[in-house]
């Protein structure tokens, strides 16, 4: 994982994924979830028909479906875990109230989308007809895969712009070639790469 190299100009600490796993008796999990299939088949239809709203709206439904079901999921590794007691509120679960987080890869604390290829390989994602493109968007789209972490002090943020440095080591642990670590960080890069 990577750790956040921003200037907080405080004590705050600089967070790293890495730093949510407790050394023993942890859990960590992983998921893959869809809502997607069949859905660009029946949006396609609604678009030959000329009926964008429809087309619009099964798309965008099981794009909620998917982040429902996703959430769901997170609930029950939760309570089967280690939340004990009464359900949250709805209130709470939609304030993040709750202990735990479902960080995917690609998004601000895990920003590389290469490690979608180990969590599909992990899940064998492709037995629910999951799929990953050259790029490493997922198919169908209205999908969402990453990472369960219970550590306590488990928390959301961004990794932001990070070092030359860091991306060498980075792809040093990948055994990825500097350029190609580079190229998946790009959005990223607190430097100027380097032709």
């Amino acid at each position: 994982m990577l750790r956040q190299q921003v200037d907080h100009g405080d004590d705050k600490p600089y967070y790293s994924l890495a730093d949510f796993v407790a050394p023993e008796g942890d859990h960590i999990g992983a998921f893959a979830v869809t809502a997607g299939l069949g859905v660009d088949e029946l949006a396609a239809r609604y678009t030959a028909e000329h009926d964008d709203y429809h087309a619009i709206m099964v798309k965008a439904l099981a794009d909620r479906l998917a982040e429902a079901f996703a959430e769901y999921l997170h609930e029950l590794v939760r309570r089967s875990w280690y939340e004990k007691g009464p359900k949250h509120s709805r209130e709470e679960l939609i304030g993040e109230k709750y202990r735990g987080i479902r960080p995917a890869f690609g998004y601000p604390a895990c920003p590389d989308h290469t490690e979608k290829r180990t969590l599909f390989d992990l899940l064998d994602a492709p037995s629910i007809g999951m799929e990953l493109t050259e790029s490493f968007a997922m198919t169908p789209t209205a999908a969402v895969a990453g990472l369960y972490f219970a550590h306590p002090d488990s928390r959301y943020f961004m990794v932001g712009k990070i070092g030359r440095d860091q991306v060498e080591d980075y792809a040093r642990r990948k055994s990825m070639p500097f350029a190609e670590a580079q190229r998946w960080l790009r959005p990223n890069l607190g430097y100027e790469e380097e032709s």
